[in-house]
């Protein structure tokens, strides 16, 4: 939208060759969707407390939650337009990866709505069952995987999977790569809204993640760069940079509403869209293997039920005192900001290892 504008203005006016920029437009995205959230969450809030749309506490949780009950939900709703207006406005919509990045935003947001909608309008508490949820996750990420490996997307795109730390070992997986996506991505979606239980314990890693990624994008989209850096080069995923600054810049506004004590809950429309996303350009760019180490956060609180899980069937035995692991922390005394800002800081640090991987080839 802009951009085009932008770019024909730049043919008579010099000075709006910056538009051409990736650098430039990824900061006006980020600037942009700071901007929108910062003035729109308000205004949701007031809505949804109008019309008591509020988060429903499980049984099962920490009894200090409780007194979370009626917080207004369903706030992944401004991520989502935070995220989505931005990315139409600086970018050129010719490019593919736009496309998929957006439409995996959306279709995982309106499957999270959905969810939602059921557990709080509906009064069930289990929302849409989970073998429904993971049917139609799954088939959204065998879309994401064909339309990469088909060539949809990207006319160079390759059904490799690139190894951190190795620089030629790029084994070409071929049709597999279709259901492999698809696995990346509703884990990843999964993983997230499963971190999602504390007052802006997802967003931050969330938004540490985004910017790691952004690095990553605007590396693998540079011809140089990535030759440099021994990365493989992906025409046109250098805009990749743009929704990665979308997402950071939108999250970032939402954690103002829902810094501890949380004036709203991003809902599954958030958690499970935003954690499909971050998969999607991880795809894209060839980086997926990154994820186990810049969402090493999301990693852990994903084990730590598997494990609590298998523990309890074969043995009886719980390994934690509450899964996820943030429970853990809480029931072992760990006051609520204390178990976020701790993992935020774990989250940091695997970023920062992440972007060591650039250069560790």
């Amino acid at each position: 939208m802009l951009y085009s504008a932008f770019i024909s203005l730049s043919q008579t006016i010099s000075a709006f060759n910056v538009f051409r920029f990736i650098t430039f437009r990824t900061a006006m995205a980020v600037l942009t969707a700071l901007v929108m959230s910062l003035l729109l969450g308000p205004r949701l809030i007031r809505y949804l407390q109008d019309r008591q749309i509020g988060e429903v506490i499980r049984d099962d949780g920490p009894r200090s939650h409780m007194a979370k009950k009626g917080t207004p939900t369903m706030g992944g709703l401004l991520i989502l337009l935070c995220v989505t207006l931005p990315v139409l406005l600086w970018n050129d919509l010719a490019n593919g990866y736009i496309w998929l990045a957006l439409f995996v935003l959306l279709a995982y947001g309106l499957l999270g709505f959905w969810d939602d909608y059921r557990k709080v309008m509906l009064k069930d508490k289990n929302g849409v069952r989970p073998a429904k949820k993971f049917l139609a996750q799954g088939i959204i990420g065998f879309a994401v995987g064909y339309a990469l490996y088909s060539g949809l997307v990207g006319m160079d795109f390759k059904p490799v999977v690139m190894l951190p730390f190795f620089k030629n070992v790029q084994p070409d997986i071929g049709i597999w790569f279709v259901p492999y996506a698809a696995l990346v991505i509703v884990s990843t979606s999964n993983a997230v809204n499963l971190t999602d239980g504390l007052d802006g314990l997802a967003i931050g890693p969330l938004l540490i993640a985004a910017g790691a990624y952004l690095v990553f994008s605007y590396v693998s989209g540079h011809a140089g760069i990535s030759k440099y850096l021994l990365i493989l080069h992906v025409l046109g995923a250098g805009v990749l940079a743009i929704v990665c600054g979308a997402m950071f810049g939108a999250g970032l506004g939402f954690l103002w509403f829902n810094a501890y004590p949380a004036q709203v809950f991003m809902g599954d429309v958030g958690a499970l869209s935003l954690g499909a996303l971050l998969a999607t350009v991880a795809l894209s760019i060839k980086q997926e293997l990154l994820l186990f180490l810049v969402g090493g956060l999301f990693v852990l609180e994903t084990l730590s039920v598997i494990v609590q899980v298998i523990s309890f069937k074969l043995t009886g035995q719980r390994v934690f005192r509450m899964a996820p692991l943030h429970h853990h922390f809480e029931e072992e005394g760990w006051s609520e900001p204390k178990v976020t800002v701790r993992f935020w800081i774990v989250a940091v640090v695997l970023a920062l290892m992440s972007l060591a991987t650039l250069k560790l080839r």
